[in-house]
């Protein structure tokens, strides 16, 4: 993916026995406009996997659904989860399915934003994969912040090949669902 840096990748991490993926990035914008980029549907379309229906407040229940126009998840079922913490504009907290999303937001230097986004897998086997999306997913939210047109839609394959080759194959034992993002 052009412009991705070392700092980019996720950290797979461990606490507690649960895997774990934790990026960070630091945003040029202000907390509040991030914060919109996080909990409003218009920007969540231009980044975020899923539909998220449901109030933005702890302990809503919440449903997720793939787009239909999404190449690589059109067809895959929805689930449901639950808003754990609405602390804004500085966490956002839910469980998405059977993992947990935290994103946490600080301020940087210069009216910019440090975003920390925790995901807690169910298992390892998932880790690569699902850091590849997260990887694409945070490049798509920078994107829409920016003003900027998104990465070409296959970008996360070659990703994904990074993270297979960084985590190791405990970590890369499961790929996509069959016929969804593969060539």
């Amino acid at each position: 993916m052009p412009g991705t840096t070392s700092d980019d990748y996720a950290q797979l991490v461990d606490p507690d026995g649960q895997p774990t993926l934790v990026f960070e990035r630091s945003l040029r914008h202000g907390r509040a406009k991030v914060w919109r980029a996080l909990t409003s549907d218009d920007d969540l379309a231009a980044w975020f996997p899923t539909t998220i229906e449901g109030p933005r407040h702890s302990g809503a229940t919440l449903r997720f659904e793939f787009r239909p126009d999404d190449e690589y998840a059109a067809g895959l079922p929805g689930f449901d989860g639950r808003m754990i913490t609405v602390d804004e504009p500085s966490t956002l907290e839910l469980s998405w399915g059977e993992h947990v999303l935290r994103f946490d937001l600080a301020d940087g230097p210069a009216g910019s934003t440090l975003l920390t986004l925790t995901v807690r897998l169910e298992e390892l086997g998932v880790a690569a994969r699902d850091a590849a999306g997260w990887h694409t997913c945070l490049a798509g939210l920078e994107h829409r912040l920016d003003g900027t047109p998104p990465d070409a839609p296959d970008a996360w394959k070659a990703i994904n090949a990074d993270y297979n080759g960084r985590f190791g194959a405990a970590a890369s034992a499961i790929g996509p669902p069959e016929g969804h993002g593969q060539s």
